[in-house]
């Protein structure tokens, strides 16, 4: 086992989460992190752990830190997690290990997210053990290290948001499956209130939605520019511009300032991204 599967665990600014997604996993296990921050106290506190590997990187974005890991995987699989997901155990990686063996032709597999509705999250057939399905999340991937290169890895134009979509559709154009492993279940706790960066206060969590706003629609456009065409994606998106900019000036007529910066940020992002800049949006370290 040890010797066919490393997991890789992408933080920023995360490491109490590092510290309790990794003390849940025996050292029989490789483990690579990836830490695209500043801090620097994480690699203090895993000194004593010899199956850990950390590497520092600057931020690029999360695909970015994903093709930065591979550079050091020498097993056969990885498997990516945020690290802010729950539920993960000695008990989930063997099983995921052993069910790689009989999965064929696979791009990504993923376990079964058991904390969100189904109507909000697209999952495949629960009723089936090994489900097909088009794109699996970005936090809880499992690999294998050939068949990911010869995919290409993460575009790292993508900052952030729709960077496993667009993984998973170039390897279904190159013939390979997404598979979801429905006896495995896992949670992903969902906003920035409870997600992987640490915050101090409200205003922190106000940034980082700014942040996730921004993005979001920026690497939705681009997404959709990519694989669909400019024609396609300008009648698609315009409709969205005209909702954002009525609704900038609707809060700005109520005086609903957050709701207002909001939208501005929606704005600015969808018109960087629809005139071709790079996806630049950051927050300070």
């Amino acid at each position: 086992m040890k010797d066919k599967i490393t997991v890789v665990l992408i933080s920023h600014k995360s490491t109490k989460l590092i510290i309790k997604f990794i003390n849940n996993l025996s050292n029989d296990i490789k483990i690579l992190i990836v830490e695209n921050s500043s801090d620097r106290q994480l690699q203090k506190k895993i000194k004593k752990y010899r199956n850990i590997n950390i590497k520092y990187m600057k931020n690029n974005g999360y695909g970015a830190a994903i093709n930065y890991a591979r550079k050091y995987i020498l097993t056969k699989y990885f498997f990516v997690f945020s690290p802010d997901v729950k539920n993960v155990d000695n008990n989930l990686i063997y099983k995921f290990e052993k069910k790689i063996k009989i999965v064929k032709n696979f791009g990504a597999l993923g376990p079964r997210f058991i904390n969100v509705k189904e109507k909000s999250h697209k999952q495949s057939n629960k009723n089936l053990e090994v489900g097909e399905i088009s794109s699996i999340s970005g936090s809880a991937m499992c690999f294998d290290t050939k068949s990911f290169d010869k995919i290409g890895g993460f575009d790292e134009n993508i900052f952030l948001y729709f960077e496993e979509t667009d993984y998973c559709m170039r390897a279904r154009r190159m013939g390979y499956k997404m598979y979801q492993l429905n006896k495995l279940g896992v949670e992903h706790p969902k906003g920035p209130a409870n997600g992987v960066v640490k915050t101090k206060n409200s205003n922190e969590i106000r940034n980082l939605e700014k942040l996730y706003f921004w993005h979001f629609v920026w690497s939705k456009y681009y997404f959709y520019n990519k694989h669909y065409g400019k024609f396609f994606t300008l009648i698609y998106f315009v409709p969205s511009l005209i909702r954002t900019i009525f609704r900038i000036v609707l809060y700005s007529y109520k005086k609903d300032i957050y709701k207002k910066e909001k939208y501005q940020v929606r704005l600015n992002g969808l018109l960087s991204s629809m005139k071709g800049l790079k996806s630049s949006k950051r927050l300070i370290n």
